[in-house]
């Protein structure tokens, strides 16, 4: 008799046919081993990976740096509850709130979870400093923008695919047309409390706005006493070439929100980011996380934010070269299988 081997690749599409969620239909891609740009599948075929864990790994797989970080950490502890402090999540805080130039930092595990507490943040800032009326506080965020899927997400989501099944939705919400400062304008009530938008929008095709916009997004917020909430979850920690898009563009927002890379593709890590006027609303059992802001993500924090401060390895400028060149060569391409190039 004679036993024939699955094919590792179908197998695995089996099984995950089988027992896992349909909710990810990946290409048949399936990938064992993975080092710096590279990724090796299960028959030894090698892909550069261009889709960088959806910016969570824009140090590439397996940085030595971060590595070693985790390494350290796993030796010594992983969790404590937050019925305890940790001596990394001290140090991560502040460093992290040095690099992004504001008071403090709430952490959190997922890019959705920052874009939930921000939403709880800014509704707690908008009754109690902004005063508005409670249960009456709404929040500006832009069509086609992407900021997660928990139910308040797709609440304000224009993509029907997202939306669809999910409902009853939380209210609270107004959308206006992305890139639009005048729609955005024309949006604000006394009851808005913050504005939440992508510096560059990703999950909608990698929109960059117009010029002037974000810092027009920046005055009209000032003018009407409003948050701007920048979603930087994939736009920054060097996706750019710069720490913030948001900056980059020339202005700053009042609250950041960061994720995906901020864990350097080894453990689940986001944070709120803000002044203590902002972040200072909140109080002991407001809100919460069993994960957020536990030793091995924190130390895995820390190395990311070091690999940025003052860019001592020069990522950020490499991004920026190599992002010029792509665009360059690219744009060459227009109007021979490409139809338009767009980025930043």
């Amino acid at each position: 008799m004679t036993l024939i081997a699955e094919n590792p690749t179908l197998r695995h599409e089996r099984l995950m046919a089988e027992h896992s969620a349909h909710n990810y239909h990946p290409l048949p891609v399936v990938i064992a081993e993975a080092g710096g740009a590279w990724v090796t599948d299960v028959g030894g075929r090698r892909y550069l990976d261009c889709l960088a864990g959806y910016s969570a790994l824009n140090f590439g797989h397996g940085h030595p740096a971060l590595l070693a970080a985790a390494h350290r950490q796993l030796d010594r502890v992983t969790l404590t509850s937050r019925a305890f402090g940790n001596d990394q999540l001290g140090p991560f805080c502040a460093e992290l709130a040095e690099l992004v130039g504001k008071d403090m930092v709430l952490p959190m595990n997922t890019g959705a979870e920052a874009v939930e507490t921000g939403l709880k943040v800014a509704r707690k800032w908008g009754y109690e400093v902004k005063g508005v009326r409670e249960d009456r506080a709404r929040v500006v965020v832009a069509a086609r923008a992407f900021h997660g899927r928990t139910i308040s997400i797709v609440s304000f989501s224009t993509d029907p695919q997202a939306r669809g099944g999910f409902g009853p939705f939380t209210p609270g919400f107004t959308v206006v047309p992305y890139g639009d400062a005048d729609a955005l304008r024309a949006a604000i009530t006394p009851d808005t409390v913050a504005v939440l938008i992508e510096p560059i929008q990703g999950e909608a095709g990698v929109v960059v706005p117009p010029a002037g916009y974000l810092p027009a997004v920046r005055e009209i917020c000032s003018a009407a006493d409003v948050l701007f909430v920048a979603d930087e979850v994939q736009s920054g920690l060097g996706r750019t070439g710069h720490v913030l898009a948001t900056r980059a563009a020339g202005t700053d927002a009042d609250v950041y929100l960061l994720g995906k890379a901020l864990g350097g593709g080894i453990t689940p890590l986001s944070a709120v980011v803000a002044d203590a006027d902002v972040l200072g609303v909140l109080r002991p059992g407001q809100h919460g996380s069993t994960f957020g802001g536990n030793p091995l993500a924190c130390a895995v924090g820390r190395a990311v934010v070091a690999l940025l401060d003052g860019d001592a390895a020069g990522l950020l400028a490499r991004a920026r070269s190599l992002g010029e060149l792509l665009h360059d060569r690219l744009a060459g391409l227009v109007g021979r299988g490409v139809l338009a190039v767009r980025g930043a």
